[in-house]
């Protein structure tokens, strides 16, 4: 994949970390991006700007290849930010081939009517609205690529779309619309070359799932474990290496998927 461009939300840790390390090694150039700060709106500690820094010098040493990895700070729900740090990407390595959304948060723990709108709104504007910015600011710079093209919109979703999930209403509500907005990018996009695709986790040992745990009053994530056939958490890299199959040749056929790496939670 030498040559190939990526740019990854939510990079600073999690899913988005990892893709950004299975992209990395793949030979990919990646811009990871974060928005590096907290929110007051959700009730637990964000990536850091020291964190998206150990990533991309982590990776960066592990390709060897300082020049195709770096950083840019933005919140996904600025689409002036997103449309920058695409800007970015492309005058660094003279064009974009994927785009990954990653970035995501949780919040809830009360029936939906309860919920502080400030909550709500903030995990409908990240998890959802964050993904409709970046399609936004990637989707025209995939354009861009000359004919034939092969470029990649990928984002992450979750068991959540197909799942009513007590508590967290606003949270499968946005995966939901995520799901519904690949699909429809599929159709729009059509014979361009450039496929929309997603992949929708189970529990993976995240910050996010740390968090779900405080809210279901769990003593601990692992308790998730149960519910999933496999009988364990699902570790980032397991997601990430799905991701890094969907920006790749291999997922030419693709498109308009939503590809459950769940460890059979949906079943």
């Amino acid at each position: 994949m030498t040559g190939r461009v990526a740019i990854i939300t939510g990079a600073a840790r999690g899913i988005g970390a990892a893709t950004v390390r299975a992209l990395a090694a793949d030979g990919w150039s990646v811009l990871a991006v974060d928005c590096a700060d907290d929110d007051e709106a959700i009730p637990y500690r964000l990536g850091t700007k020291a964190e998206l820094d150990a990533v991309v010098a982590e990776t960066a040493a592990l390709a060897d290849r300082a020049d195709r990895i770096g950083s840019f700070v933005a919140d996904v729900r600025d689409p002036e930010a997103l449309a920058a740090a695409v800007a970015v990407a492309e005058s660094r390595w003279g064009g974009l081939d994927a785009a990954i959304g990653c970035a995501g948060v949780i919040a809830g723990g009360l029936p939906q009517w309860d919920v502080p709108l400030g909550q709500e709104r903030a995990v409908l504007d990240i998890d959802l609205g964050g993904v409709l910015n970046l399609a936004r600011a990637a989707v025209p710079a995939l354009l861009r690529r000359p004919a034939p093209r092969s470029g990649r919109f990928l984002a992450v979703a979750s068991a959540a779309a197909t799942r009513g999930l007590p508590m967290l209403a606003a949270y499968c509500a946005a995966k939901a619309g995520v799901a519904g907005l690949i699909r429809a990018l599929a159709v729009e996009l059509g014979s361009t070359g450039v496929t929309a695709n997603a992949v929708s986790p189970g529990s993976t040992d995240t910050p996010i799932l740390a968090a779900s745990a405080r809210l279901y009053d769990l003593a601990s994530p692992q308790d998730f474990a149960a519910h999933q056939p496999a009988g364990r958490l699902l570790a980032p890299a397991e997601i990430a290496a799905v991701l890094a199959f969907l920006a790749g040749p291999a997922s030419s056929g693709m498109t308009g998927a939503v590809i459950p790496a769940d460890g059979g939670l949906a079943l």
